[in-house]
């Protein structure tokens, strides 16, 4: 079988990383281990990997850290390995970086699932052209966001799929639901506070270099680009 991407993760228990693996090679894919921040980071230095997995609790160098310094990197996604469940914990994991979490135990299905998500998004952002509203550009080839052609901090893949969406169909409101379903490709089960979470960083990550407002809130159903 052909080789799909290569992934990275780093994970203090090697139980852990030896059954993600295990899940994760037979799928084509290139998996590369580490249990330390540091050599983590080496690792993602050196291969350059298409995804990265991250545990939170690791010995030296946080995963908090780590995914500091792979957001001052790049746009490589991040999927959060945590055993905190509240939505507080998953607020503070998608606010600092993170592109998605997944909650330990692990389903197999899940793992595959969001790793899937992720590198088809990665893969589909260069295939087509660029859209525009109003000075808000999303550019797919090059994966970034401007206004005015200013260049947006790090967008990360989720919060590009949702400009993406919105920029579509600049005149239209957006459901939560459709919009989650469409960025995230899951079903919405009507949790709400992931989605608001990167409504809110792409609207701080605007506001960084210009005072327009592009998203609009319509109270009670959804989102749409400002008028």
């Amino acid at each position: 079988m052909s080789t799909k991407a290569t992934i990275v993760i780093i994970e203090d228990e090697k139980n852990i990383c030896s059954f993600i693996s295990r899940i994760l090679e037979p799928e084509g894919y290139r998996v590369i281990t580490s249990n330390t921040g540091r050599d983590g980071l080496q690792h993602i230095n050196s291969n350059h990997p298409d995804l990265i997995l991250l545990d939170l609790m690791l010995p030296g160098i946080s995963g908090e850290e780590v995914l500091q310094e792979i957001r001052k990197q790049g746009n490589t996604p991040v999927i959060i390995l945590t055993a905190k469940d509240t939505i507080d914990d998953k607020v503070e994991v998608l606010q600092s970086g993170a592109d998605d979490y997944v909650t330990k135990p692990f389903d197999i299905k899940e793992v595959l699932a969001r790793v899937a998500v992720q590198i088809r998004r990665m893969e589909g952002s260069f295939s087509e052209g660029n859209l525009v509203y109003q000075g808000l550009e999303l550019d797919r080839e090059n994966f970034c966001v401007r206004v005015d052609q200013t260049e947006l901090p790090k967008i990360t893949r989720q919060e590009f799929s949702i400009l993406e969406l919105l920029l579509k169909h600049p005149k239209k409101v957006f459901s939560k639901e459709e919009i989650f379903e469409y960025a995230w490709e899951e079903a919405y089960m009507g949790e709400t506070k992931t989605l608001d979470v990167h409504i809110s960083n792409i609207r701080k990550k605007i506001k960084s270099v210009t005072s327009k407002e592009y998203i609009e809130t319509i109270w009670g159903i959804g989102y749409r680009l400002h008028p």
